[in-house]
């Protein structure tokens, strides 16, 4: 396997970061950024390199089914209970991969519900429906100056263009620009079966939506090492699950060993009776070690990094942890003489950091709280004073995740527990108000993945991680790669 290129031949003396390093661009025959296959050279293979983190306050159902829409995958928090994670897998795989699926309500409804939920959904609207079938449209400048116990009904606009589910997606485009619309409702013999967006449309002539075998969108769920991780394996494999994550914060240990050798038996047995090999996922590691240990136990993808999360704060609390892009160079390069892959969990803040993981060796790239401050994440969305919109995100060690993950223990196991946090309990991350939903966000990432494949000359992530020449910089360096008088 061909080692990522240094420029000059230089071999660094101590561990990098993202920010350390830069790409020299080099002699290339890709002529469009649309010429780049994304497809990711893991045992999933979805088609764009993003996996959205188990995280509480990041992924639910309308994270996973808008990111696997665009190609991507997100991973279920081991924090939900379980029936909670097999309702969420059944209706990611019930949602259409073209069509978005709507908010709805019912003409009778008060005004103060729809404002409840349109921030739920970065379309801005609410299709309004009676026994199934659109009557209205009702958006957020409807409501100016409305009273919040006023029917929907009397607000809405009745003036409802539809199309008919099958039509071809350019006609409607081009009617929706005719009308000047920006949303339209799908229906099916009257009744509603989604929604299309101008934007919408622009993106599925442009990614390719992560599904199963049965075209079904994909979604992951991650499994802890406490309790009986064989139980819960079985009951998410037969739920649908796409990828299982055996996760907890030090995976170079034998409690997640033991845990993954049951996991790797559950999937084994469901495998022989259905006939479907679901990859597992397993870390998180930094160091070569760790990953070769993990995938001769049967993990697929091994996830790498301790500490670069914006939300954590092992590395200030213990001193453990290692620069990301160091971590991911020796634990891909560890996996792949062993046949597995990586995912560079954490550290990422900018389209450059998930472009040089994947020139690191990394098959994808884990996003977490990036997504938090978007309309599809989970939480409930906030003003602060200024009228700017946020959500309340968290780390995973918090002590509100670990009251969430202690639930059911004695009130003593419970505050016995909270005495050992790590990460942060709080934090607001504000929508962008040019980039509001994730999907914009994948434009940005993925826009700026793309173009970094054609400066190294690569089609694809393995070319990539060949061509990919890479240099050390000064922290005057980073700086002057930043963009001034902008937010970055």
């Amino acid at each position: 396997m061909a080692r990522v290129e240094f420029l000059n031949g230089l071999q660094p003396t101590h561990d990098l970061t993202y920010s350390d390093v830069f790409m020299v661009p080099s002699h290339s025959d890709v002529g469009s950024r649309l010429d780049v296959d994304l497809t990711t050279p893991d045992r999933l293979g979805t088609s764009i390199p993003l996996v959205v983190s188990n995280m509480t306050a990041v992924t639910g159902r309308r994270m996973a089914e808008t990111t696997a829409r665009r190609g991507a995958i997100a991973i279920l928090p081991q924090d939900v209970p379980l029936p909670a994670i097999t309702s969420t897998i059944a209706r990611v795989k019930a949602a259409d991969s073209l069509y978005e699926s709507p908010i709805t309500i019912e003409p009778g409804a008060p005004v103060a519900q729809f404002l409840s939920l349109v921030g739920k959904r970065a379309h801005g609207v609410a299709v309004v429906v009676e026994a199934g079938r659109p009557v209205g449209i009702i958006a957020e400048r409807d409501c100016v100056e409305i009273d919040r116990y006023a029917a929907v009904g009397r607000v809405m606009s009745r003036d409802v263009l539809t199309v008919e589910a099958g039509v071809d997606v350019h006609h409607v485009f081009d009617t929706m620009a005719l009308h000047h619309l920006d949303t339209v409702p799908v229906v099916s013999d009257g009744l509603l079966v989604g929604i299309l967006t101008r934007r919408g449309i622009l993106r599925s002539t442009i990614y390719r939506p992560a599904v199963d075998a049965a075209g079904k969108l994909m979604v992951g769920t991650a499994v802890g090492i406490n309790g009986d991780a064989s139980d819960k394996a079985n009951a998410v494999l037969r739920a649908g699950a796409d990828v299982l994550v055996v996760d907890t914060a030090h995976g170079h240990q034998s409690r997640m060993l033991d845990a993954l050798t049951l996991v790797v038996a559950a999937r084994d047995e469901h495998a022989r009776e259905h006939g479907i090999r679901v990859p597992i996922v397993a870390g998180n590691v930094v160091a070569a070690d760790g990953a070769r240990d993990l995938v001769s136990a049967g993990a697929d993808i091994v996830k790498v990094g301790v500490g670069p999360g914006a939300m954590c704060t092992t590395r200030m609390m213990t001193g453990v942890g290692r620069p990301q892009f160091s971590a991911v160079l020796e634990c891909a390069e560890a996996a792949k003489d062993l046949g597995g892959a990586v995912w560079a969990d954490g550290g990422v803040k900018y389209p450059r950091d998930v472009a040089l993981a994947l020139a690191a060796g990394a098959a994808s790239v884990m996003i977490g709280s990036w997504f938090a401050g978007t309309y599809e994440a989970p939480g409930d969305l906030h003003r602060d004073g200024d009228g700017s919109l946020y959500k309340e995100s968290f780390g995973m060690a918090s002590s509100r995740a670990v009251r969430n993950r202690t639930r059911d223990a004695s009130a003593f196991d419970r505050a016995r527990s909270a005495l050992f946090e790590e990460g942060i309990s709080s934090s607001r991350m504000y929508l962008a108000p040019e980039r509001p939903g994730v999907e914009d966000l994948i434009d940005q990432i993925i826009s700026g993945v793309r173009s970094s494949f054609t400066y190294a000359g690569a089609a694809t992530i393995g070319e990539f991680h060949s061509r990919a020449v890479i240099g050390l910089q000064s922290t005057a360096g980073y700086d002057e790669g930043r963009p001034r008088h902008t937010s970055w």
